[in-house]
């Protein structure tokens, strides 16, 4: 009797213990690369944050510059209305606005000091003990002194003289101009260096990019707009007898837009300290109401509406982008961090590169130069004797072929 040998059982370890090892070192390099990139972008940030920042110009600009060429403005003509345009705009909120809003900063800081010793008060009225909020106002007075350098420094990391303040000022002012007026022939011209295959790919991922930042500049500036609209009526309506304290608490709010969740929630908890100090508890309420009803608004109509489906980000990767920018760029790291995380989440889920290789391969469908169409046989060319190469006549094919 033969028995049959039992077939070899496959290594399933070790094909699985494979897999992980060439992930793992795929994640190791790009982990590595991504570190140098992000070293080199740290070392030179006088001029990285300058063209981030002039990117993000350029996306508020370009429509009216674009409608301006629809109507038969050239290039040149156009990016002067539209610059000239953003200035007159821009000096004017400064003076009309921003500047009577510095000079009331200083009753917002009073009334958040003053809210710490009105919070003690409101507490100990609860039962609260005494030296437990004094301990917990003492060790948060040492952490705000503790950091505040900490702070200032991240704030000021990327211009540490007057000289790189200016040298990035100069940057974004000229940039902007140039991006406004030529960017899309920079971009051609950027493509043009790399090999043809991948270009197609550079372009989508190049639209992919500019699209997101620029709806996602857009988005900030209108959400921010109407959350300072919305709470700023609120705020009118507690502080009609001292608005002094408006102007300074909506700009604050306006700019808190710029870091998503942190922002909104600081900005909002400012406004109600200092409602709680000024008018009292009742108004504060009545402030974290108001706030909370306009912030709710916007996060679940109209943010969606504004900003769209590809930069629909969680909750926590807003968070854990915002805290890792902090970390690696400071205060400019976490106002950065959340447009460059829907950069990458949007890279991610268009895939630039497949859909270039699916829109090469549709084209080479319709000129018939793909791989899924037959191959067309060669023309037939005519012999020296008149009779078509590869060609037999009825004689040749009844005796099996030519004869000499």
């Amino acid at each position: 009797m033969v028995v049959e040998e039992a077939p070899p059982v496959p290594d399933v370890e070790d094909d699985l213990l494979r897999k992980v090892s060439d992930a793992a070192w795929r994640l190791l390099v790009i982990g590595v690369v991504v570190a140098l990139i992000l070293w080199g972008a740290i070392y030179i940030r006088v001029v990285v944050i300058p063209v981030i920042l002039a990117v993000f110009v350029t996306a508020l600009l370009m429509p009216p510059t674009e409608w301006l060429r629809r109507r038969g403005l050239g290039r040149g003509l156009s990016t002067t209305v539209s610059v000239l345009g953003a200035v007159v705009v821009f000096g004017g909120v400064v003076t009309l606005i921003v500047l009577p809003a510095v000079s009331g900063f200083d009753a917002i800081v009073a009334s958040i000091n003053e809210s710490i010793t009105t919070l003690q008060q409101l507490a100990s009225s609860f039962g609260m003990d005494d030296r437990l909020i004094n301990d917990w106002v003492a060790r948060a007075q040492e952490w705000i002194q503790r950091n505040s350098s900490q702070l200032i420094s991240g704030a000021w990391a990327g211009a540490v003289a007057v000289g790189e303040v200016l040298v990035g000022l100069i940057l974004v002012i000229v940039l902007t101009v140039y991006f406004v007026h030529s960017g899309d022939e920079l971009m051609r011209w950027v493509r043009s260096l790399f090999p043809l295959p991948t270009r197609q790919a550079l372009r989508v991922a190049g639209d992919v990019t500019y699209d997101v930042m620029g709806r996602y500049v857009r988005g900030v500036a209108l959400v921010g707009l109407i959350d300072a609209i919305g709470i700023g009526a609120v705020l009118l309506f507690v502080f009609w007898d001292d608005l002094s304290l408006v102007m300074p608490l909506v700009i604050l709010t306006f700019i808190g837009a710029f870091l998503p969740i942190i922002g909104a929630f600081l900005a909002g908890l400012v406004s109600v300290l200092v409602a709680l100090v000024v008018e009292g508890l009742w108004m504060a309420l009545v402030v974290l109401a108001g706030t909370l009803a306009v912030q709710q608004l916007e996060s679940h109509i109209i943010a969606p509406r504004v900003y769209g489906r590809s930069l629909e980000l969680p909750s926590a990767v807003v968070l854990l982008s915002i805290s890792v920018g902090s970390i690696i760029g400071g205060i400019t790291g976490a106002f950065l961090a959340t447009p460059i995380a829907a950069v990458l989440a949007a890279l991610l889920r268009n895939r630039p590169f497949a859909t270039a290789e699916a829109h090469t391969q549709e084209v080479q469908k319709a000129e018939g130069t793909g791989p899924d169409r037959p191959a067309v046989p060669p023309p037939v060319t005519a012999r020296p004797t008149g009779r078509p190469e590869g060609g037999e006549t009825a004689e040749e094919r009844r005796t099996g072929g030519a004869g000499e």
